[in-house]
């Protein structure tokens, strides 16, 4: 009987380990649950694609290969998005999520300087651990006046720097079960309080830093107990809008879903979690996936936000990134607005996204090109009042 019941155990961990291990029990609950939309809603669907890049040019090299790396975007960039234009004129979109605690002048010179000849922006990344929110609040300080000093970032219309976050190896909010890669409770109130007006780190799927709440905009509300963004406010189209508290932070996620086109040992789907690879570039139908999880505002059902990410210094996504695997989806999007007048696509950047979000927010609708500046403009830029 001894025997038996060890052979039941170990046969229940085999199944269960592989849910634990992908994080499948805390996400795939509200995947299952989701509300399917139809792909024939009325209107016309407007797709707001970003892709935020954990861009890491120093990750296991000295200075002059990272500055290299940064050479090569400079180089083979802007040829491509030359070549092509969204439904409102505008080409293909970076945005860099640039470490603070890695910064150097000449490489975020070097960053800078595409990103002022291209339209694409830089943003603020940041790794730590053992942290202590005293320490963060000055670490982030410095990190946003130094990239503020090369005209990144962005201004609100009072003027006051503003800037995007993504949190390196995922632990945003001491999210790490194990407690790891942060340190800092309450993380989302020092964002807040240096000026950060979105977390676009999510999803963090297959790692364990995973929240419930999948494939969602909403306002999370900082409290002392870690990852306190496994929940949220939704955020809702107003026109008495109810923007975020003091203690509130916008998480603005990325698509999470299964792909079952993907299997793993042709038998078990693989996760989508909206991450751009060498191995798996974007494609048609990675797309038509990102579009099913329907991120949106409340309300606004068709203007939807498909936020993705990559680690665009590795030499090996680089290439995906500005060869013929990037040209292929640009061109595929082409094709896809073509032949069905319904649907257009929007390049923008972290920054863009967030602003025609919350003029869907605000109770607008139409084009939402049109909102690009809405609250936030590019440092540099004339504020509007």
């Amino acid at each position: 009987m001894a025997l038996i019941a060890a052979g039941r155990f170990a046969s229940l961990c085999a199944l269960i380990s592989p849910l634990v291990f992908k994080a499948l029990d805390i996400w795939l609950p509200a995947w299952r649950r989701r509300k399917k939309i139809p792909e024939s809603s009325p209107g016309i669907r407007h797709v707001m694609l970003a892709v935020g890049d954990h861009f890491e040019p120093f990750h296991g090299v000295g200075k002059d290969e990272t500055l290299a790396r940064v050479a090569a975007w400079r180089r083979d960039f802007a040829p491509l998005a030359r070549e092509f234009r969204d439904a409102d004129g505008q080409p293909p979109k970076h945005t860099f999520f640039y470490p603070v605690e890695q910064y150097d002048a000449d490489v975020v010179g070097a960053l800078a300087d595409l990103c002022h000849a291209t339209g694409s922006e830089t943003e603020v990344h940041l790794h730590h651990e053992n942290d202590t929110a005293e320490n963060l609040r000055r670490t982030l300080e410095q990190g946003v006046e130094r990239l503020a000093g090369h005209s990144l970032l962005a201004r609100d219309v009072g003027g006051a720097l503003r800037y995007g976050f993504v949190h390196g190896n995922w632990a945003l909010d001491n999210s790490h079960p194990e407690g790891r890669h942060c340190g800092v409770r309450g993380e989302l109130r020092v964002l807040r309080d240096t000026g950060c007006y979105a977390d676009f780190t999510l999803p963090s799927a297959p790692n364990r830093t995973q929240t419930h709440t999948i494939n969602a905009l909403y306002y999370a509300r900082s409290t002392d107990a870690p990852k306190s963004h496994d929940h949220g406010r939704r955020v809702r189209a107003d026109r008495t809008p109810q923007r975020a508290a003091d203690d509130e932070l916008l998480i603005v996620q990325g698509p999470l879903a299964l792909n079952w086109q993907r299997r793993k040992f042709g038998v078990l789907p693989r996760i989508e979690n909206s991450d751009l690879t060498a191995a798996n570039p974007p494609t048609a139908e990675r797309l038509r996936l990102w579009l099913d999880c329907h991120i949106a505002v409340e309300g606004r059902p068709n203007w939807l936000f498909v936020k993705l990410h990559t680690h665009g210094a590795k030499p090996e996504n680089q290439r995906m990134l500005l060869g013929e695997p990037m040209r292929a989806f640009h061109r595929a999007l082409a094709e896809m607005a073509a032949a069905d007048s319904t649907l257009r696509f929007h390049y923008v950047t972290a920054r863009e996204m967030v602003n025609i979000l919350h003029a869907a927010e605000d109770g607008h609708s139409g084009e939402p090109g049109v909102f690009r500046d809405h609250c936030y403009r590019k440092n540099g830029a004339a504020i509007l009042r």
